[in-house]
């Protein structure tokens, strides 16, 4: 994912920028492991997670207004790994998670937005192990009887800016002659096929499909096998937090945890 500003007064107070220790596991301290030496985190008794909301189920505001979603559930099995608390950042996707500018600002240990791990991301930030798969889906109103690119020419395609979606939906654009249309999160490209502003919109399959469940005035009519895969990111050269983030989710999945998980936002468990 793939992401989203309309919801920054959601988010919690900047971090601080500089590196200090925490309590509970997290024994000793150096400029936040960068060169791979001993684990800090840049707040005390936190790990603090920049994320893009919303982006449901993965991470979303829930009704009393705490962020929640299988993103969350997941980073709070490495923050209680570490002894500490999960704090959440709402950060630009495109700017500052997927560019790691917001790990290497300092304002956030880990980043955790249903991010598919590319050779390009990689560049900017390290990826912990795949943790979910994904393809890209095709979202449209209920009826519209598109069922494929090839049905959008002379129409119009809404993206998500920074995301593998958009890349997918330009690297086809010539091919089947319809225009892409940009917006900043996920919100206003739903919202832009349930008012009619675009013809149809392309993302991860996880977050269309919950959304028509949720608004059956739409349907997801079509998957394009891409083989996405996620990844938690943290700041290039963290190696120790990196393994801690690791080894977090081996042992979630080895115990049935991310089973469990999985099942409560997909409801079913993962194949």
């Amino acid at each position: 994912m793939a992401r989203r500003r309309t919801l920054r007064a959601l988010a919690v107070l900047p971090a601080l920028t500089l590196a200090v220790a925490v309590t509970g596991c997290v024994e000793s301290t150096t400029s936040g492991g960068a060169q791979g030496g001993e684990l800090s985190l840049i707040a005390p008794g936190s790990l603090t997670t920049c994320t893009h909301l919303p982006y449901e189920p993965f991470q979303f505001p829930g009704e009393d207004g705490k962020i929640v979603g299988f993103d969350v559930e997941l980073v709070d099995l490495v923050a209680r790994d570490l002894g500490v608390q999960q704090k959440i950042v709402d950060a630009p996707f495109d700017e500052g998670i997927q560019s790691g500018e917001s790990l290497n600002s300092g304002q956030c240990d880990v980043a955790a937005a249903a991010m598919t791990i590319t050779d390009s991301r990689k560049q900017n930030l390290d990826f912990s192990d795949p943790y979910f798969d994904a393809e890209q889906a095709l979202m449209v109103k209920k009826g519209a009887g598109i069922t494929d690119l090839s049905q959008l020419r002379g129409k119009k395609l809404g993206v998500q800016v920074g995301t593998t979606g958009k890349d997918y939906a330009e690297a086809h654009k010539a091919e089947f002659g319809y225009e892409v249309v940009d917006f900043d999160d996920l919100a206003l490209q739903q919202t832009a096929v349930k008012t009619g502003q675009v013809d149809a919109a392309v993302n991860d399959n996880g977050v269309l499909y919950n959304f028509a469940k949720n608004n059956p005035d739409t349907e997801v009519t079509k998957e394009f096998v891409t083989g996405d895969k996620y990844g938690i990111g943290v700041r290039k050269g963290n190696t120790a937090l990196l393994t801690k983030v690791n080894e977090a989710l081996a042992k979630a999945k080895q115990s049935g945890e991310y089973d469990r998980i999985y099942e409560k936002w997909f409801g079913k468990k993962p194949e």
